[in-house]
């Protein structure tokens, strides 16, 4: 038997039921409860591991105990043009946040076609893909990006300065599901590793740099070192220029700007979390971009034309070995039917931080483990 297949699986339904009663329990209310529950549980629907129940205690659940992430989201609206606006979360849950800013996006988008918003003074938002999500579900495209703590090293650099920072899209399609692209502009990232962590595995190589300057694959170490500096996320591309390292670099660029410029946000080590020692809020900025596909061309030509370009990526020649070409999107797809049918499989690390927030909480959940 697979050893997957030994992993017990919990129904989508009861994790984010589970999650809903975590939050309201450490004082988040229920409405903006639900939103942080249902972000979280698209990741695990969509095989995204890193962000979804396993963030549920170390990101929101400490910070909130910790009071550096507030469990009341207030937002102002500190500019606003026709097509533009500018929020602050003031520390409160990002996901909150982030899907207010999209919902403004797409409103303005719908009246003069294109919408942006940017945020300042927010948290870690979940998977990025769900508020890009949101604008293709109202036949639009949706892109979105954020800062985050520092942990990606510059090209030729050691340091951690940037954040994983990811850029994503979705864009509607004639198919089941919308082509949708949520990356880090890094090689990986921390939530990925810490999933190598719980399976006991070393990384690959190339994902990680040590301050010596050479690759780094011993997981629980780096997990250590990658919160004191001595080692760092490489760009996508890796360790090397030749391998198009700079490319990352410069794309992670690109989003820490304007997930900071824009909004007269934090950035860089700002972002840390930590100030004189002591824990401070994250203060993390992010940007949603609505466009209406409408203003441009009939959505249902749209539609077609790249559903006719990712069918041809698909149907293209593939490599001695391989059986199937994917397009974005496609294998969140496929393992959104799976999860839904057999439940989302939680593994052993996962299990104790479930059994700790139940015991905690005093909550009346009767896990299979």
């Amino acid at each position: 038997m697979d050893i997957n297949e030994r992993i017990p699986r919990i129904s989508e339904e009861t994790l984010e039921n589970f999650m809903l009663d975590v939050l309201v329990g450490v004082g988040v209310p229920k409405e903006d409860a639900k939103v942080v529950a249902d972000v979280l549980i698209t990741a695990d629907r969509f095989g995204i591991d890193s962000h979804g129940i396993s963030r549920l205690k170390p990101i929101y659940y400490n910070r909130i105990k910790q009071g550096i992430l507030s469990p009341v989201t207030k937002v102002d609206v500190i500019r606003e043009g026709p097509t533009t606006a500018v929020l602050d979360g003031n520390h409160g849950m990002g996901h909150v946040i982030s899907k207010q800013a999209m919902e403004i996006a797409i409103a303005k988008a719908k009246e003069y076609g294109m919408g942006m918003v940017a945020v300042r003074n927010s948290s870690h938002y979940g998977i990025a893909g769900y508020y890009t999500l949101m604008a293709a579900k109202a036949g639009m495209i949706g892109i979105t990006g954020t800062n985050a703590r520092p942990s990606i090293a510059p090209t030729n650099g050691v340091q951690p300065m940037l954040g994983t920072n990811p850029l994503t899209f979705s864009l509607p399609t004639d198919e089941e599901f919308p082509f949708f692209l949520d990356c880090a502009t890094s090689m990986s990232q921390r939530g990925k590793i810490e999933v190598y962590g719980r399976l006991d595995k070393e990384i690959p190589e190339g994902w990680v740099i040590g301050n010596d300057g050479t690759a780094r694959t011993d997981t629980h170490q780096i997990l250590k070192d990658l919160t004191t500096g001595e080692a760092a996320l490489t760009p996508l591309g890796g360790l090397l220029e030749e391998t198009g390292s700079h490319k990352g670099y410069g794309y992670a660029t690109v989003v820490e700007i304007l997930s900071a410029a824009l909004q007269g946000g934090a950035f860089l080590h700002a972002l840390s979390g930590e100030k004189d020692g002591k824990k401070v809020p994250h203060a993390l900025g992010h940007f949603f971009i609505a466009i209406d596909i409408e203003a441009f061309t009939s959505l249902d030509d749209f539609k077609k034309t790249t559903g006719d370009i990712l069918r041809d990526l698909r149907a293209s020649k593939k490599a001695p070995g391989k059986e199937r070409i994917y397009t974005a999107g496609e294998k969140e797809y496929l393992t959104s039917i799976e999860r839904g049918k057999k439940g989302v499989p939680i593994g052993e690390s996962l299990q104790k931080d479930i059994r700790e927030l139940v015991q905690e909480l005093n909550l009346d959940y009767d896990f299979p483990f």
